[in-house]
């Protein structure tokens, strides 16, 4: 790899909700970085660390033994964002542009270039950095799967992995006690965890947010099945999931966060709908956090090394104000304008939904 620009010391910044992969991204870029003669920091705890001055020097020895490790070992967090970013004042919490701070401070320290990894928040503040004048180069992290350009978020792939092992889990209890079973998966507002560990687990109902659904719809194929000796079934429901007419259910608002809105709650709500119009005993289990916890797979390890040698080499190539992505399985480069605050969701054309219709999986519609 040859040097084409003139950046001698970078950092690493990692932003959002955990992931698995994020501990891989970050041996990568440091491996790749400190290979060609860079010096490589870590911002601690998102962009909080970077606005409170919170770096550490990342060597080889910094990032050996990390790779199959859940979490980030910088920290993270989802409610700093430097252009809005809260301070005590008068015993009450207002909120600064405190972006001019943060840069300065990467300036004091020496380092010439940012590396970000983190989702569609994280990835949009990005932006606005690169915006401003610092070199920037976004990795895609979520395991929602939501952002567009590219194929695959690293995360994504564990999240399936945990939520289809839940469901073979529920699969047998549900057979046992003539039960219908409802799992909440995580995803926000697109539906891919759901699709596809419904797809993977054998799920009789996938309920996503791209589709509105009936519970009507639900129902008879609860009923369907009974009328063919099935008296038990298997729901999955992506949290952002909602029914025609009705709003998305919201566990909580948490205010000063990238992500105010905190969803939660119809998986119970369709569990207690579906005991009282079947007469079914229905019982709802909700992964939470657990999709997002733990040893990473094969697949995101892969990924999110490929993800952080191509951030490497985006730094030393000079080609900042890119993410890099996956795109029929190569690593390319996509400006970070051109997917800062947009969303990937299901579209009703995707192959999966048309492959779950085919074997007669209910999608409330």
């Amino acid at each position: 790899m040859a040097k084409l620009n003139k950046v001698k010391t970078i950092a690493i910044l990692t932003g959002g909700g955990d992931a698995p992969g994020l501990n891989a991204v970050i041996r990568a870029v440091v491996r790749t970085a400190l290979g060609q003669g860079l010096t490589v920091w870590g911002i601690k705890n998102g962009f909080g660390g970077m606005v409170e001055n919170q770096m550490i020097q990342l060597t080889d020895n910094s990032v050996a033994g990390i790779l199959p490790r859940g979490g980030t070992m910088l920290g993270t967090t989802n409610r700093d964002n430097p252009f809005s970013y809260p301070k005590k004042q008068d015993g009450k919490i207002v909120y600064q542009d405190m972006s001019v701070q943060a840069m300065d401070n990467l300036r004091q320290a020496g380092i010439e270039a940012l590396v970000v990894i983190g989702g569609d928040g994280t990835l949009k503040i990005a932006a606005e950095f690169y915006q401003m004048g610092l070199p920037v180069v976004g990795v895609p992290k979520t395991i929602d799967n939501d952002i567009p350009d590219t194929e695959r978020t690293f995360g994504f792939d564990t999240a399936v992995g945990v939520a289809t092992d839940a469901l073979d889990r529920l699969h047998t209890t549900a057979e046992s006690h003539h039960r219908v079973m409802v799992l909440e998966v995580m995803g926000r507002y697109a539906g891919w965890i759901a699709l596809h560990a419904g797809m993977a687990g054998g799920a009789d109902c996938i309920l996503i947010p791209e589709i509105p659904f009936k519970t009507d719809s639900v129902i008879a194929k609860i009923k369907e099945r009974q009328q063919r000796g099935r008296q038990f079934s298997l729901i999955v429901i992506a949290e952002g999931a909602h029914p025609q007419g009705g709003e998305i259910s919201i566990a909580r608002i948490v205010e000063g966060s990238h992500e105010k809105v905190r969803l939660g709650g119809i998986g119970e709500k369709l569990a207690r709908e579906i005991e009282e119009l079947t007469g079914m005993e229905s019982r709802c289990t909700v992964l939470g956090h657990v999709q997002r916890g733990g040893t990473p797979t094969a697949f995101d390890r892969v990924l999110s090394t490929r993800y952080g040698v191509a951030a490497a080499q985006c730094v030393l190539d000079g080609a900042f104000g890119n993410m890099v992505a996956l795109q029929k399985n190569q690593i390319i480069r996509v400006p970070i304008v051109d997917i800062a605050g947009k969303a990937n969701n299901v579209t009703s054309d995707n192959e999966l939904l048309t492959a779950g219709r085919a074997i007669g999986i209910c999608f409330g519609d």
